[in-house]
């Protein structure tokens, strides 16, 4: 079985890993390819990835971490890239990579230990360290973009508990529009089919065309997303979502700051 064959399911995964620890999906990328092509000329690395998702992202975190391939911006520094750097800065790698894979990525702290080569309480230790460090960033005022009532209610108290404000929730795009109109959000919380037949992708562009917001996608159709053939959101979530995920992505999103339009 080829490499490609072999990590094929996981891949898209392992970008979406890479896209929130980098705050770029060109970066991102970039240190998914060259792990790829590692393992073509490693023999003994090819043949782990037969293992499944724990060889395959530790075999990204070792190279991420020895930063043998240079991080590539977006095209020229700009505000958000020397703003997210002095985010980055103040978390440590480590603890950053523990709590994405622990949440984001769904891994048992013990196969996160194994992914970074640390054991099941350093990993432990090391989240809580990186929720601590990130919940020191102000709070901000949350859209919410959910036709469905029970989890637009249950999204809306899980933002509150973080100490955010939420300053309205739309299950239509028009719904959305007339929330921004009255104040813009901080953050966005959206899921992609909405109520009346509308699309949260383009409620969410219709944002992103007044004011870089960052964006959290949460849905139960992540394929319409993970495609490769077109910039993809940083942050999403599958439904059902567990709310440890949702908490991280919020403190993700805010600790990057502001999003790209998704075109």
């Amino acid at each position: 079985m080829t490499i490609g064959a072999q990590v094929a399911a996981h891949l898209p995964y392992l970008r979406r890993y890479a896209r929130a620890l980098c705050g770029s999906q060109t970066a991102g990328d970039a240190y998914v390819r060259a792990t790829l092509e590692a393992a073509l000329a490693d023999a003994d690395l090819a043949a782990s990835l037969a293992g499944g998702r724990v060889p395959l992202y530790a075999a990204f975190s070792k190279l991420w971490t020895g930063a043998q391939v240079a991080p590539v911006g977006d095209g020229g520094s700009s505000d958000l890239d020397v703003a997210t750097q002095l985010r980055l800065d103040r978390v440590t790698p480590v603890s950053r990579q523990a709590l994405l894979l622990t949440t984001l990525e769904d891994f048992s702290p013990a196969e996160a230990g194994a992914v970074l080569g640390l054991s099941k309480d350093e990993v432990e230790d090391l989240v809580a360290s990186a929720v601590a460090e990130i919940d020191r960033d102000s709070s901000t005022n949350v859209l919410i973009i959910e036709d469905e009532p029970l989890i637009a209610m249950q999204l809306e108290d899980l933002v509150s508990g973080l100490g955010h404000s939420i300053c309205g929730t739309a299950a239509t795009r028009t719904q959305a529009q007339e929330v921004v109109e009255q104040e813009m959000p901080g953050l966005v919380l959206a899921d992609i089919q909405l109520a009346d037949g509308s699309s949260g992708l383009d409620a969410v562009a219709d944002i992103l065309a007044l004011a870089p917001v960052p964006v959290i996608f949460i849905t139960a159709y992540p394929e319409r997303l993970l495609t490769g053939d077109r910039p993809e959101p940083t942050y999403l979530i599958t439904k059902p979502f567990k709310e440890e995920s949702v908490r991280a992505a919020i403190a993700q999103a805010l600790f990057f700051g502001s999003s790209r339009p998704l075109n």
